[in-house]
């Protein structure tokens, strides 16, 4: 099964299931720009962002990008459902790689004061979706933001740090999946490149002869292919949470404050009975 890892910014949670995804047909949910080799110098340098730039604008200029949104729609629901579970306000939020605002559209004034979208393509920041709560565009490349440290109260990310150069390993840990079946291998390779997700590693071949696509095309469905016809395409997810501290939120006890010792634990269940007999 094609596994295709994409990354969140937010945290950990029990997987949920998809709702088959609208007018996909067999596809179903199971600073400024930076100037290219302007990286850091300890960076890998194994993505062409230029390239992604202009991937990402092709694909917000077409006629319907909702199309090829379904999958961006979902997890920018589940990272705002995140958001509603810490119990406090955010004043200033940022999105690192917002595309269309797939986030910023599912959060409310109540939660988020305002809330700074970033991206490297200027056509997905003319093309926002409908939102409720104040938003201010900015173009700018994920690598090289231009904001002072400490400035936003919460940053989330979804579906656009996998193309970063300079990402550390310690990303690589336990995962979400999403699965999506598709028609075929040509209509997986269709929506990536509709979502803007298509291939800009540097190391990438050119070109592809007819006769080795439809090949692949036909391993793939043979070795991974639906009883009803169709290729399953696994996303993995990888989430991670962090928020400025506030006073509003609960605090660690001092230390030596607890009248319970550990080695009193096991004997709670023993002191709740005998407490329930003689009530």
């Amino acid at each position: 099964m094609l596994q295709l890892g994409v990354l969140c910014l937010w945290r950990r949670r029990p997987l949920v299931f998809g709702v088959p995804a609208k007018n996909l047909g067999l596809r179903k949910v199971a600073s400024g720009v930076s100037p290219p080799g302007s990286t850091s110098p300890r960076a890998l340098n194994i993505f062409d962002r230029d390239l992604k730039r202009k991937q990402k604008n092709w694909a917000a200029r077409q006629p319907e990008p909702m199309k090829f949104d379904y999958l961006k729609e979902e997890v920018g629901s589940r990272i705002a459902d995140r958001v509603y579970d810490i119990a406090r306000k955010f004043s200033l939020a940022l999105d690192v790689g917002c595309g269309r605002g797939y986030i910023a559209q599912h959060l409310n004034k109540e939660t988020v004061g305002k809330f700074f979208q970033v991206d490297i393509a200027e056509n997905a920041l003319k093309n926002t979706l409908e939102m409720e709560i104040p938003t201010v565009s900015v173009l700018a490349d994920e690598e090289f933001l231009p904001f002072r440290e400490n400035t936003f109260d919460l940053v989330v990310s979804s579906l656009s740090l996998h193309w970063v150069n300079d990402l550390p390993r310690a990303l690589e840990q336990d995962t979400d999946e999403i699965q999506v079946n598709y028609p075929g291998m040509f209509e997986l390779m269709e929506d990536l490149q509709g979502m803007g997700e298509s291939n800009c590693a540097w190391n990438r071949k050119a070109l592809l002869h007819r006769d080795t696509m439809l090949a692949a095309a036909a391993v793939y469905g043979e070795m991974y292919g639906n009883e009803d016809g169709s290729v399953p395409a696994t996303y993995q997810i990888y989430y991670m949470i962090g928020w400025k501290y506030h006073d509003s939120q609960a605090q660690p006890a001092e230390r030596g404050s607890a009248t319970v010792s550990f080695g009193e634990l096991g004997k709670i269940n023993n002191l709740m009975s005998q407490e329930k007999k003689s009530q």
